[in-house]
């Protein structure tokens, strides 16, 4: 391993806001908010606001499975959170996320609004809600483990592997390495585990999937860093065949394009209000390719 020069940490830390890469216009080592900003409120009681990353998607195919499971009481608005404008930043969105993480959810349908942030806690809350995507209680604990295994080794992927490898200014070997190695490890825990399982709680398709495919899923799909050459992911035969099987649902499509804002334009929805919003957009697709 070669690395030009070695970097000797100073006594104190010192922010350097123009170090960090393509994020560094918006992270900070502080909290709060830098701006004056409420947030829209829409006619269902369930209001989404959050951007179609990983985490993102966890919660709009988590509410867009429920719809399809007949849970009316699903239905929701989703309005976009800019990240590379610090929308996350700005006072409304701090008010229900102090950690200025998307996504967010705010429940209106009791008597005061309930707040819940971190992707996790948002599937659990509606799945418990709802009493849907959960095993039975004697099940449960294996749903959770493998809920919160995500939540722990999604900073390996999106904030190791992904950072380095990906968005970095510089690509220096041994983070790369460190981060690959822990990825390909987490691969193989899940190919491991789904060589004896449909899903990951078996046969029963939870929140454990729905939290575990954005990242993974995509991953060995071929979506996500550009790296599916550079892990080796036609190796892990069971997580592919996992993740092909939940990309077909079309609940799981739908949640893909909610508060998407970029890539081909079929595939985004900016902001999403209602079931229709799908049909207009695919119409709006036929009417373009009929041009």
């Amino acid at each position: 391993m070669d690395q030009s020069a070695t970097y000797v940490p100073p006594k104190v830390w010192t922010w350097e806001s123009e170090n960090g890469g393509e994020f560094a216009s918006i992270n900070r080592p502080i909290s709060g908010a830098t701006h004056d900003k409420d947030l829209p409120v829409g006619e269902h009681p369930l209001q989404l606001h959050s951007l179609a990353t990983p985490n993102g998607v966890k919660a709009t195919v988590m509410l867009e499975e429920l719809l399809a499971a007949g849970h009316r009481g699903a239905e929701y608005d989703a309005y976009p959170i800019s990240i590379t404008e610090g929308d996350q930043f700005s006072s409304g969105f701090v008010a229900i996320n102090p950690n200025s993480k998307i996504p967010a959810l705010v429940d209106r349908s009791g008597a005061e609004p309930v707040s819940i942030f971190e992707s996790g806690a948002i599937l659990l809350y509606l799945a418990e809600k709802f009493n849907a995507f959960l095993p039975t209680p004697e099940k449960r604990h294996e749903c959770l483990s493998w809920l919160f295994w995500q939540m722990g080794s999604a900073p390996y992927l999106g904030g190791g592997f992904g950072h380095f490898y990906n968005y970095a200014p510089e690509k220096w070997q041994y983070p790369i390495d460190r981060f690959t190695m822990e990825v390909k490890r987490q691969l193989d825990v899940l190919d491991r585990r789904l060589a004896g399982n449909r899903y990951l709680c078996g046969d029963d398709y939870t929140i454990a999937d729905i939290a575990t495919w954005p990242w993974y899923g995509s991953l060995v799909l071929g979506r996500l860093y550009d790296a599916a050459e550079f892990l080796d992911v036609a190796s892990y035969q069971h997580v592919t065949r996992w993740a092909k099987e939940i990309d077909s649902r079309p609940a799981v499509q739908r949640g893909r394009m909610v508060n998407r804002t970029w890539g081909e334009p079929d595939e985004q929805l900016h902001e999403r209000h209602s079931a229709e919003d799908f049909e207009l957009r695919t119409q709006d697709k036929l009417e373009a390719d009929n041009v």
